[in-house]
């Protein structure tokens, strides 16, 4: 598909509009999810990207979500940071599997300029591969970013994570304005963003619109939408939360596409909890990007061949530019 011009969507949506769409009934939501979905994509087609945890553990951090905080018990492992050459092999490995784009993702708080020296030589090795490539590393200064450009980046992968006013509820180590202020660096830089964030973590349906809305009406639409189910890692503050209801999820994928027309809208974290008809929905209402392979970061993720045989049975096939 050629590139949409951004004259074609809308960047103004208030919040009584979002929060009329999440009180459609199911049916006519998807529905117009989906007539919006077609105008701009593919309908059968998914694009796949494969993440990996190049560091992993001991964030100074204190995300009530994630095992990888140095502030709780989640017997999980630290490890440094991944040799170059070990992180190229996974990333052909990636490539072979199916996937497009790479991703590599470390817990850092803030990353050094001389890890983001190793992140670049990463990076270049990946895109020698011919894949597409995306990091998440925390906040940025203006000089890394810049660095990570001129390294051939791709994308920046930076999640709001939930709405600003229960932002407090789950994270105090970094503001929001924190992450506003790295993915205006981002952009302004001419990498592409991917930035989403993480439901059933006890927010209310306000807190789902106010995020989408804060994504729709940023001066340029995140490339890429992650949508992320809570993962429930014991350890974690969240651990114990009442779990979201599935249908839910739908219509926040649904939500996504409508106002976000021409962003890849991806399902991430939480995969593995969904059965292959809620990702069947997911997909009907707008979603057409994953996360494959059995790890995503620290959590698991629904094996490979599993999704191949997924998309097998609906018809679905892999590829496809990452912006329409």
């Amino acid at each position: 598909m050629s590139a949409t011009p951004e004259s074609v969507l809308r960047h103004d949506w208030q919040l009584a509009e979002v929060e009329a769409l999440f009180a459609l009934p199911f049916n006519d939501l998807l529905f117009k999810a989906h007539s919006i979905h077609r105008q701009f994509f593919d309908a059968n087609e998914v694009q796949v990207s494969s993440l990996l945890s190049i560091k992993t553990g001991s964030c100074s951090e204190d995300c009530g979500y994630c095992p990888q905080s140095a502030r709780y018990d989640s017997d999980l492992k630290p490890e440094a940071l991944m040799p170059v050459e070990a992180v190229i092999e996974a990333a052909e490995q990636a490539k072979q599997q199916g996937a497009s784009r790479f991703c590599m993702g470390a817990a850092w708080r803030s990353p050094k300029d001389r890890d983001i020296e190793r992140v670049v030589e990463m990076v270049q090795g990946v895109k020698a591969l011919g894949m597409e490539t995306c990091v998440t590393l925390g906040m940025l200064t203006e000089k890394q970013t810049q660095a990570l450009k001129d390294g051939g980046l791709d994308y920046y992968n930076h999640n709001l994570d939930t709405s600003e006013d229960y932002y407090s509820e789950i994270i105090t180590t970094r503001s929001y304005q924190d992450r506003l202020d790295t993915l205006e660096r981002v952009r302004d830089a001419g990498i592409n963003v991917c930035c989403g964030g993480i439901v059933g973590m006890g927010e209310s349906e306000t807190d789902r619109s106010k995020l989408l809305l804060q994504l729709a009406t940023m001066p340029k639409h995140p490339e890429s939408v992650p949508i992320n189910m809570l993962v429930q890692v014991e350890g974690t503050p969240l651990h114990g939360r009442e779990a979201l209801d599935p249908i839910v999820f739908v219509r926040t994928i649904a939500v996504a596409r409508i106002l976000m027309p021409a962003s890849r809208v991806r399902l991430s974290a939480g995969r593995r909890e969904m059965s292959d008809e809620m990702q069947a929905l997911c997909f009907f209402a707008g979603a057409n990007s994953i996360f494959y392979g059995d790890k995503l970061l620290t959590t698991d993720n629904p094996m490979t061949h599993h999704d191949q045989q997924l998309f097998q049975r609906l018809g679905i096939h892999m590829g496809g530019s990452s912006y329409a």
